[in-house]
């Protein structure tokens, strides 16, 4: 029933009923003879008079704060004024200020008690203001049509005061309301934006992380043999190893630096670093065959070069990983509206005969594979068969990478 509000508004709403108090309690005891009542003598009539003006001042002060508590405490000084038999007074005005809070600020049945107090106070009005009087007898004799003409121009004029007050409150409601739901809209696209940039940075950190300790694993395994028995090969093998972790090194430092700096992305790896990737994997002891055929004709989009290349560094981290002592073949067609990119590899078997289980299409770097194939259109498949492993995945080029920002 109460709403939150700050201490200013608070303030705010009783400074103004105080004011408004005291111009209704001017308003109604000057001239002193301005009240009277049929029920009560001019002195008691006075007396509830002001009392009333003080009841309908505190459902002002409260008209924010509790639009349904208000609401009721004026119905209740209302009825008590017809009941004593008063005539329309200054103070009734908040009526129409705690109507307005009704439709503006209330609960939904607070909202839809606001409506019916609308048209059942104008009813009210119209009764007590012509009806009443009439069977009173203080209306002297006339014909009946002049009664129906009053009552109903007197319901018509406080149905349209009151629902005045209402539907502003309404349109009020349904402005902030759209507020609410703009700012709603601008939090979770907000929200959304971030956990994607955090989905892309963890992409990129499995990708750059994975596949350079594959490769100083294979480096540092194969060094470890070859000391003994030729230490050039180690000294070079060391050498690959300080490279690759380097580069590693500065790639992580580039992720990190995204993290704190949001606005700019930095470089990513193109068509040009396949090179390098090759290079690497070839120096970390597995034989690759690169078939390109055929060869990309113009400019590549930057958003499908990424992919091809972090989808060819995972999957080929994969086959260092996890693939037997055997070639590993890479294809790249490159056609007109389309890449087909395909990375076989034999799988070592596990023990008892089945395949090693990083054959099945399972863990983050597989996820992550189809992730970067399906922000820019493309698919991707991966799966084993008779010992191989084989990756493929399809990637657009004429058509534009999906609403969300660049990989």
């Amino acid at each position: 029933m109460f709403r939150t509000l700050t201490r200013t508004q608070l303030i705010v709403d009783i400074v103004a009923a105080g004011l408004f108090a005291l111009f209704a309690i001017v308003a109604t005891l000057v001239p002193w003879d301005s009240i009277s009542s049929v029920m009560l003598p001019a002195r008691i009539a006075l007396i509830v008079a002001f009392t009333l003006t003080l009841v309908y001042a505190a459902a002002a002060a409260i008209r924010r704060l509790s639009p349904e508590l208000a609401l009721i405490v004026c119905w209740v000084a209302a009825i008590l004024q017809m009941v004593a038999g008063l005539p329309p007074m200054p103070g009734n005005i908040a009526i129409f200020g705690v109507l307005y809070t009704t439709a503006a600020y209330g609960s939904r049945r607070t909202f839809w008690f606001g409506l019916g107090s609308s048209l059942v106070g104008a009813l009210a009005i119209a009764t007590y203001i012509v009806i009443v009087p009439l069977l009173l007898g203080q209306w002297a004799p006339s014909g009946i049509d002049t009664y129906v003409f009053a009552t109903v121009a007197t319901f018509a004029s406080a149905t349209f005061a009151l629902l005045l007050s209402w539907t502003t409150g309404a349109l009020v409601r349904t402005s902030l309301r759209a507020r609410e739901n703009r700012r709603a809209q601008e939090i979770a696209e907000a929200a959304a934006v971030a956990e994607a940039e955090r989905a892309r940075i963890a992409r990129d950190m499995h990708d750059v992380v994975a596949h350079s300790l594959a490769v100083v694993i294979a480096q540092a395994d194969g060094a470890r043999y070859a000391a003994a028995s030729d230490p050039t090969v180690a000294a070079a093998t060391l050498g690959t190893i300080s490279t690759t972790a380097r580069a590693a090194l500065s790639d992580v430092r580039m992720l990190l630096t995204q993290l704190r700096h949001t606005q700019a992305e930095g470089p990513q790896p193109t068509l040009a670093d396949l090179e390098q990737l090759y290079a690497q994997v070839r120096a970390a002891g597995v034989r690759l065959r690169i078939d390109v055929d055929p060869a990309p004709v113009g400019e590549v989009p930057a958003a499908v070069q990424l992919a091809v290349y972090r989808i060819l560094q995972e999957a080929l981290t994969n086959a260092l990983r996890h693939g037997a002592d055997a070639e590993v073949s890479v294809g790249l067609a490159w056609h007109a509206d389309r890449v087909e990119l395909t990375v076989c590899n034999p799988v070592a078997a596990a023990e008892g005969g089945a395949e090693h289980p990083a054959a099945e299409p399972r863990g983050h770097g597989l996820i992550g594979m189809r992730e970067r194939a399906q922000l820019v259109g493309g698919t991707l498949d991966a799966s084993g068969q008779s010992g191989v492993f084989r990756v493929h995945a399809q990637l657009p080029i004429v058509a534009a990478a999906p609403a969300g920002g660049p990989l």
